[in-house]
């Protein structure tokens, strides 16, 4: 019995099949690339997404993103922690709770981006930075639905094979 790593991907590369993945994919990052939103912070939120969602690729990308950033181990470590953690600034911390609430239930008869939480965020944003993180949270959720479905290989650049 060998101890090879097992394939865990659950199905090939789909921009095999669908080529226009790659032209989607360039679009979102060109779009949140706007410098509005540090990439830091777009980097920070799209990791709380994949811990949200348990997704190990995406958790994997997300902390090898932050670190080339040059970002400290305290601050990729203590993201699943944030609203206690004395890391983040304002501005990151209201881009978390957006993401937070984006993805995760309301509690029953709320809104899950209340009024209140949108007032925050755009205290630290303004209207093309708020779009743009926005659309980063969208980007995420558009990459979560590949992630959790697909199950590609954990890879710490979007540069490395992350399909069987």
């Amino acid at each position: 019995m060998t101890n090879a790593p097992a394939t865990i991907s659950r199905m090939p590369n789909p921009g095999q099949f669908v080529p226009e993945l790659s032209d989607i994919s360039a679009a979102l990052f060109r779009a949140t690339g706007n410098h509005s939103v540090p990439r830091t912070t777009i980097s920070l939120v799209h990791l709380r997404a994949g811990q949200i969602v348990h997704n190990t690729y995406l958790t994997i990308l997300n902390t090898a993103f932050l670190r080339k950033a040059g970002e400290t181990e305290e601050r990729i470590t203590a993201v699943s922690s944030w609203q206690d953690a004395p890391y983040f600034t304002p501005a990151e911390r209201a881009a978390l709770a957006l993401v937070e609430a984006t993805l995760q239930p309301a509690p029953r008869g709320q809104e899950r981006v209340p009024d209140e939480l949108y007032a925050e965020v755009a205290e630290h944003y303004d209207e093309k930075a708020l779009a743009t993180l926005t659309i980063a949270i969208g980007q995420i959720n558009f990459f979560i639905a590949l992630a959790v479905i697909g199950k590609p290989q954990p890879v710490a650049s979007l540069a490395d094979q992350q399909w069987d």
